[in-house]
């Protein structure tokens, strides 16, 4: 099943699965922990929100191998983990700023499979870890990379936390929909143009693992986010370095999710 969060026309917010009419969708009734069933009332005319409010938001560094290598990074001997601030999120369509404040010039973007949690998750198990998953979305971990690099002393947190960093959609799949193991195609786009193509199946620590590791004596609370890591292909690996401008439109699309499409603009100062 499609679960996507939408807006009617007056503005009421509901869970809801796409139907033939793109801005038509079916209501939903029931929650994340319980699963959905549709009321069978139609919603037309619906605005797409992000399909979750994350309650937490996990991220996952360097878990491609082809990324590590385009970083100059060493191959992680475990998950290499950092956390964004919970409102960075955003939805479909929804722009992404440009930092102005604590300016940066050097923004890029992460096209990344992302992992919701159903139920709160501790010391899970590889055996066991996918019975908690509500399902599976796109997301862009958007990284100011001068921030990142030159400016945080090590640390990521401040570069992937600024408003707006964290676009999350079209909707969750639920894992019911994908055949096990995950062996997705996943890309980036800037302005049409593909950057990052590469298949999920690439992953240096597969989504089980990753639920192990970061579940270990930690409380990973229902309605958390995990973001998985990035493919090859970031603006920063590039000669030279292809960095987000006003008016650019970035996407990402992973196979059997969708396409998850948001516009570039000024931040406020």
């Amino acid at each position: 099943m499609r679960i996507a969060r939408v807006a009617d026309p007056e503005g009421r917010c509901f869970h809801a699965s796409p139907a033939e009419d793109e801005s038509t969708f079916r209501e939903l009734r029931g929650s994340w922990s319980g699963g959905f069933s549709e009321t069978g009332r139609l919603i037309a005319g619906a605005r797409l929100l992000a399909p979750i409010i994350p309650v937490a938001i996990y991220a996952v560094g360097l878990n491609y191998r082809d990324h590590a290598t385009e970083t100059g990074a060493p191959i992680p001997e475990y998950p290499v983990l950092f956390c964004k601030n919970p409102r960075s999120f955003i939805g479909p369509g929804e722009a992404i700023r440009l930092p102005r404040r604590l300016r940066s010039d050097e923004v890029d973007a992460e096209a990344e499979l992302a992992v919701v949690l159903a139920r709160d998750c501790r010391n899970a198990t590889r055996e066991n870890a996918m019975d908690f998953v509500a399902g599976f979305t796109c997301a862009n971990d958007v990284s100011a990379r001068d921030w990142q690099k030159k400016r945080s002393g090590g640390q990521w947190c401040r570069a992937k936390s600024f408003d707006t960093f964290c676009p999350l959609g079209p909707w969750v799949v639920t894992p019911d929909e994908f055949p096990s193991p995950l062996h997705l195609s996943i890309r980036g786009r800037l302005n049409g143009a593909t950057m990052q193509e590469s298949n999920t199946a690439q992953m240096i620590f597969d989504v089980p693992t990753l639920i192990e590791f970061l579940s270990g004596d930690t409380t990973l609370p229902a309605g958390s986010v995990i973001l998985t890591g990035t493919p090859h292909g970031v603006g920063m690996a590039r000669k030279p370095p292809v960095w987000l401008q006003p008016g650019d439109r970035v996407e990402v699309e992973i196979e059997s999710i969708g396409t998850l499409a948001n516009p570039v603009v000024e931040g406020d100062s």
